[in-house]
Parts: structure tokens; C-alpha cells; sequence
């Protein structure tokens, strides 16, 4: 894809890159009000048994992702056309999500200026390393990336250590409002925390609300993951990186059940969203179906995205994801040198 193309592709998705106060509004009902009562119906059915509650709470788990999609588009100001209202709702959402508005919005901003691009990983990213990065670092750094990634540190253990430890404190240089922001969110987070415990008793909040905060968890770190580590996805160093490429190629097309996509706020539609961050998720798949370039970004399903749980390492010579048993067997293959080509004096070129 050249430049002019990649221009022509922003320019056709601008008509998308606006917000609807209706739709908005109607979104904020259907998504916090579900929450709220399913929330009650566990409470209620601990006295029936926790073998219904815990249904219940998987089920509000998916609103509460339902929820962090409003947030995340706060973030990113296409929510409300008012920057205070986005401020204020994202900050609520943020505490109902158990996340910093500030912090998040600009650790994700970067992660958008960034994907893709092997020169800036680091901030609001899944840790990749390169096969040969791999291979260069010391016995205990190899040990520590895979339990990184292995799949129940990402996915089991990462929600908890992510939400409930490291958004707790500020990142190193941030600014005056961010660092207000985040200890705003924490003492919010204890005080709704305290009246219901409470409310309702200690331990039935904890029953209650620990399966709702670990399913949520679960289920958003998976979604951030499989939309980026997909086999052939996009990885290139500055110098040959392009913001267009790495929206359309190195994010997918998740295409889930009709249910699944609602309750995931259609951000399923990555590369559209990475492509425009200012389009709501209300308006990505409309923006998807209207651009037929965008209908060929790579589409994952339930079933092909378990895939990526094997994928460890990005191979910079294959441009793809490989595995660490890849890796074994390509250390394992001899050297073969190639054909030694001889030039005679009549500028020929023959094997010898």
C-alpha cells in the first residue's frame, strides 16, 4: 500500500469519526443498567445457591467489559463531543472498571502511535520479543519472558497483578493531572468498595464481586492479546513503519456472534478502530462494511484465535509469530552454504 493509497483509506473512513448523543446516551442504559441488576440478581441468589450466582456473575462480567469499551472511547474523546463529559464519564467507568482514566487514556494513545513498531515497544503493549532478541538475553531473561507468556500468567494472573496492583500506582513522569487522577480513582474504588461491603456483608460482596472483576479481567486481556498476535500480523522497525500498515495489518478482524460483538462494544473491528481512533464503537462496523480495504484485514474467529495461545516469538526473517518449540527446530537445522558462484573473465557467472 503506497502513501496515496494510505490517504485515500483515512480519508474514506472521516465520514465515521463522529459521535452520536443519542446513540451514546442509549448505549450508557443499556450497558450500566444490565450491570447493575445483575449485580443484585447474585446477590440475591447466594441464598439459593453459588452455583447460580456464579452464572449470573459470568454474565455480568461481559457488561462490565461492556462498560471499559464506553471507557476506552472516553479515552479517546470519541464518546461525547465534550472533552468534560468524556473526563467526567470516564473517570465513573474508569472506578466501575477498576482502572485510571488518565493513566489509561495516555498509556493507550502511545500503544496507538506505537503498534506495530519494533523500535517503540513497551508502553500499553503485550511484551514481544524477537526470535533474535530471545536469543541474545541471559538465561534468567529467557525464563522470565516465557512465564510471561505463558497463557495462565497472561490471562489468569495478569488481570489481578494489571488492575488491582500496578494501576494503583503512577507511572514514572507523570504529569500533576494524571498522578490527581489515579489516587481519585483509588480512593473512589475504596469507598464504593466499603458501603457495599457494607451493604450487603463483606463476604457476599466478595463472592459476588471476585468472580465479576476475574471473568472481566480475563476476558479483556484476551481480546487486547488475540488482536495483535495473530500468525502473519505487522512489525516493522521506524524506519519502515507505517501507521496506516500497522492499523490494517497488524490489527484484526475479530469476527465474533452477533451477541458476543454487542457485548464487546464491536471492537472486534481493531483494525478500523486502530485505523481511526476517533470513529465510536457504535459506528465500527458500519465504517467496516462501507470500506472494502478494510474487509481484507485478517479475520480471526472463536475458533482460529486459540491459535494464539502457542505464539511466543516474532520472527523477523519469516514475518510471522513462531513458537518456542518453532524456535528448537530452527536452531536445530544444520548451516547450509550456499553455492559458491564463480565469474570468469567474460563477466560469466558459472558453478564451479
Amino acid at each position: 500500500m503506497n502513501r496515496s493509497k494510505e490517504m485515500a483509506l483515512k480519508k474514506e473512513i472521516t465520514p465515521y469519526e463522529k459521535n452520536d448523543l443519542r446513540l451514546s446516551i442509549r448505549q450508557l442504559i443499556n450497558t450500566l443498567l444490565p450491570l447493575f441488576l445483575l449485580w443484585a440478581a447474585a446477590y440475591f441468589s447466594l441464598s439459593v445457591s453459588y452455583w447460580l450466582t456464579f452464572p449470573i456473575a459470568l454474565v455480568a462480567s461481559g457488561f462490565v467489559l461492556r462498560t471499559f469499551i464506553i471507557f476506552h472511547d472516553c479515552c479517546h474523546g470519541s464518546f461525547f463531543k465534550s472533552k468534560r463529559a468524556n473526563d467526567i464519564l470516564g473517570t465513573i467507568t474508569g472506578v466501575l472498571t477498576v482502572t485510571p482514566y488518565q493513566q489509561w487514556k495516555n498509556e493507550h494513545s502511545i500503544h496507538h502511535a506505537t503498534s506495530s513498531n519494533l523500535d517503540k515497544r513497551g508502553v500499553g503493549d503485550i511484551w514481544v520479543m524477537t526470535v533474535d532478541e530471545y536469543k541474545e538475553a541471559s538465561p534468567w531473561g529467557r525464563l522470565f519472558y516465557r512465564i510471561y507468556r505463558n497463557p495462565f500468567v497472561l490471562f489468569c494472573i495478569g488481570p489481578i497483578y494489571v488492575f488491582l496492583l500496578a494501576y494503583r500506582f503512577n507511572r514514572k513522569g507523570a504529569r500533576r493531572k494524571e498522578r490527581i487522577n489515579t489516587h481519585l480513582t483509588t480512593v473512589l474504588i475504596v469507598v464504593l468498595y466499603a458501603f457495599m461491603s457494607w451493604l450487603v456483608g463483606w463476604q457476599a460482596f466478595v463472592m459476588v464481586q471476585a468472580p465479576i472483576f476475574f471473568f472481566s479481567g480475563f476476558f479483556g486481556i484476551w481480546l487486547f492479546y488475540v488482536q495483535h498476535q495473530f500468525e502473519e500480523t505487522y512489525f516493522e522497525h521506524e524506519d519502515e513503519w507505517s501507521y496506516v500498515k500497522a492499523a490494517v495489518e497488524g490489527s484484526s478482524y475479530y469476527k465474533l456472534p452477533k451477541l458476543l460483538q454487542w457485548i464487546s462494544g464491536n471492537i472486534g473491528f481493531h483494525h478500523v478502530h486502530h485505523l481511526s481512533p476517533r470513529v465510536p464503537n457504535y459506528f465500527l462496523e458500519e465504517a467496516h462494511n462501507a470500506t472494502p480495504p478494510l474487509q481484507k484485514a485478517t479475520t480471526i474467529t472463536l475458533r482460529s484465535s486459540l491459535v494464539a495461545l502457542r505464539f511466543r516469538l516474532w520472527d523477523e526473517d519469516s514475518k510471522q509469530f513462531i513458537s518456542f518449540r518453532q524456535l528448537k527446530k530452527l536452531s536445530r537445522k544444520p548451516y547450509v552454504q550456499p553455492p559458491i558462484r564463480v565469474t570468469n573473465p567474460a563477466g560469466l557467472t558459472e558453478k564451479p
